[in-house]
């Protein structure tokens, strides 16, 4: 399934090599896409997906602090806000339904897999500006809306997992990983230049983008071991 998130992604995806294969097609999103990941795999994830996605939007409530313009702080808000007030969401309604309350969600022990992820991903953001940040994020982002739109397009009518599948499959996440493909392209030429692959910037944020992509290849893993 081919999606345009813009150039700038698009360089990165490629650059990352056999990572992103594995991130986009772990066994796990394999599962999800015919029915065959065990119940308990998935919840196991879904939790520690929700701790995950807290410590997300404090990282993208930092790229508005890091942020030069005022679109660039308009997006990244804006994706604090589908992360927090939609994503989320998901996650709350699924795990009731299996008897686990938000409140048991936003406490939940976070396994290491989760802690080394979001720990680096905050790190990159202090550490770093602005691209830093973005390297460190876009992997979640893109590699979810490329996931969903492939898995909308081909998955088992029988699937279980179609309200996940349909989450980021759907309109609503496509336009948000639309949004934030294009401020990474203006965000990119604003610092580096047009042609950032020529700035010697480059080898640096693509290596932070495909560590990340080794974070959530290893995040699938942890899923797959809640079983």
């Amino acid at each position: 399934m081919t999606t345009d998130y813009g150039k700038t992604f698009a360089a990165l995806r490629d650059g990352a090599g056999q990572a992103w294969d594995d991130y986009t097609h772990h066994a796990f999103v394999e599962g999800l896409r015919d029915g065959t990941l065990p119940r308990a795999s998935f919840l196991h994830y879904l939790v520690q997906d929700y701790v995950f996605l807290i410590h997300f939007s404090r990282a993208w409530s930092l790229a508005v602090v890091k942020s030069e313009t005022l679109e660039e702080m308009k997006v990244c808000a804006g994706t604090v806000d589908a992360l927090v007030n939609h994503e989320m969401a998901l996650h709350i309604k699924t795990c009731a339904a299996e008897g686990i309350d938000e409140e048991t969600l936003f406490n939940a022990a976070e396994e290491a897999e989760n802690l080394a992820y979001t720990r680096y991903v905050m790190d990159a953001g202090l550490q770093g500006d602005f691209l830093d940040l973005l390297a460190a994020l876009a992997p979640c982002v893109f590699g979810y809306g490329e996931i969903g739109a492939r898995l909308g397009s081909d998955h088992d009518d029988r699937t279980p997992y179609k309200d996940w599948i349909n989450a980021y499959a759907g309109k609503e996440y496509q336009e948000v990983c639309g949004t934030v493909g294009q401020m990474c392209d203006l965000a990119f030429t604003r610092r580096i230049g047009d042609r950032p692959q020529t700035s010697p910037r480059w080898s640096h944020l693509q290596s932070r983008f495909a560590k990340a992509t080794e974070l959530e290849v290893s995040f699938w893993d942890m899923g797959l071991r809640g079983a």
